[in-house]
């Protein structure tokens, strides 16, 4: 139904104002029906009343935000999808693979595996869904220029030995020929878009062009299927010094993972968030390495996971938090090429 209907279509919408919602970000009927009616005011000077009416009748059209009993939700939850990270302990972890219209958060200290995750995603996205890929493309918002292209050939040529192998974990039974995929770097390389963000306007901005970026690729053999943000919280770290500027900090941060878990429902789409620690020198007892962000991070993030080094290539994945797996450890290995046991 949602195809049928244009934006003029919806109460209060004119040639203008759905000019202007398209302009703000606003591409799709689902985009407004998720709205709040202060983001449509903003975008399109409407009243406030008026902003209301236009969301009301977009979840209506797009049959979204009313109440659903458990069972449809369960048949919902069926779309929802599970990307491997080549590791097979980490999948299990994870209870089967990150996520898709979730926020998946990996923090820890540097040199704790963040990037080498995040490179590894996304590669595997591009892989076909019989081979727990996603078969889309991928965004990256890159805040503290840590993307290297040079890793996503390593990770693909890693990729291809996995696959002659006879004894991979992805299957048993894969030939190299039966992927729908050639396994060439550049072609993976083509199907990574990464946006360098200067500061944390621009990374809430890139979140916008990102959307943008999935509406022009819906109908395409390769839609975005994962948006990376790495990391979430550097810029605001860097900008906001203080305990003055923390409310307006979180603030902002707030909306920001907002507009990602957005992303995520609206595009099925897995959302990967890298995060910097902080040592309390005040923890006694425990470790004492907390994520930034404080609550605001951890209320929004579906999946939370504490990253640290171990001995040589070898790192420590711990679940923190999930709202339907136990916490748990897994170990897995950052090699030359890519993610391990």
């Amino acid at each position: 139904m949602v195809e049928k209907v244009s934006f003029e279509d919806l109460p209060g919408v004119g040639p203008a104002t759905a000019e202007k919602l398209k302009e703000a970000g606003f591409t799709t009927i689902e985009a407004i029906a998720v709205a709040s009616p202060g983001e449509l005011v903003t975008a399109a000077d409407l009243g406030e009343s008026t902003a209301s009416k236009i969301i009301i009748a977009a979840r209506e059209a797009a049959d979204v935000g009313g109440f659903e009993t458990g069972d449809v939700v369960l048949e919902r939850r069926k779309n929802i999808q599970k990307l491997t990270t080549s590791s097979s302990e980490l999948d299990l972890l994870l209870g089967g693979g990150v996520e898709t219209q979730s926020i998946s958060e990996f923090y820890g200290e540097f040199g704790s595996g963040k990037t080498q995750i995040a490179h590894q995603l996304a590669v595997n996205t591009q892989l076909p869904l019989e081979y727990n890929g996603l078969n889309g493309s991928v965004v990256i918002i890159d805040t503290e220029s840590t993307f290297r292209p040079e890793r996503i050939t390593h990770m693909v040529e890693g990729l291809r030995e996995q696959f002659e192998d006879a004894n991979t974990d992805l299957d048993a039974d894969v030939d190299i020929n039966d992927v729908d995929t050639d396994l060439d770097a550049a072609q993976f390389l083509k199907r990574i878009h990464v946006a360098r963000a200067y500061n944390s306007n621009h990374q809430i901005l890139l979140v916008e062009a990102a959307s943008k970026l999935a509406e022009d690729l819906r109908e395409t053999e390769y839609p975005v299927r994962l948006l990376i943000v790495d990391s979430l919280t550097a810029h605001f770290r860097a900008e906001y010094v203080g305990r003055g500027t923390l409310a307006d900090r979180q603030q902002k941060l707030n909306k920001h993972l907002h507009d990602l878990m957005r992303f995520a429902g609206l595009n099925n789409a897995a959302v990967v968030v890298t995060n910097q620690v902080m040592s309390k020198p005040d923890a006694f007892f425990g470790d004492p390495t907390k994520p930034i962000g404080g609550h605001v991070v951890g209320h929004t993030a579906t999946f939370r996971i504490y990253l640290r080094k171990s001995k040589g290539e070898k790192r420590i994945a711990r679940l923190v938090d999930s709202p339907n797996l136990p916490e748990g450890e897994a170990i897995f290995s950052v090699t030359t090429s890519g993610l391990r046991d």
